[in-house]
């Protein structure tokens, strides 16, 4: 493959990019112009709280302090550790769900 070829196919790469970054960055505008970022944050939390997994990252936040102990861990230290727990814990429903509402809110646009 031709360095021309090569460098075209790099420009494409990056124009492809940069096209997705601008639309992200417009989504993003319009979910917090519309005040839809909001309202899909207090949905999220509800969900999150009504399904339990809340309380759920709490427990897991107390037991690895008391793991620690409480003057041997940071902030900082509770969040890198649960953190990845956390996220792995979400319900395929609550993420299916603010799924098709975000799918919802951009077909509007």
């Amino acid at each position: 493959m031709s360095s021309r070829v090569k460098n075209d196919a790099k420009e494409e790469e990056a124009s492809a990019a940069a096209r997705e970054v601008s639309l992200e960055a417009k989504i993003r505008h319009e979910l917090i112009r519309s005040g839809e970022r909001e309202r899909l944050k207090r949905l999220l939390r509800d969900k999150l709280t009504e399904c339990g997994w809340r309380d759920d990252v709490k427990q897991r936040c107390r037991e690895y302090i008391q793991q620690r102990g409480r003057d041997n861990v940071t902030a900082d230290d509770v969040v890198r550790h649960v953190r990845p727990q956390g996220r792995a814990a979400v319900p395929d429903s609550v993420k299916a769900d603010l799924l098709m509402q975000i799918k919802s809110f951009m077909v509007q646009l």
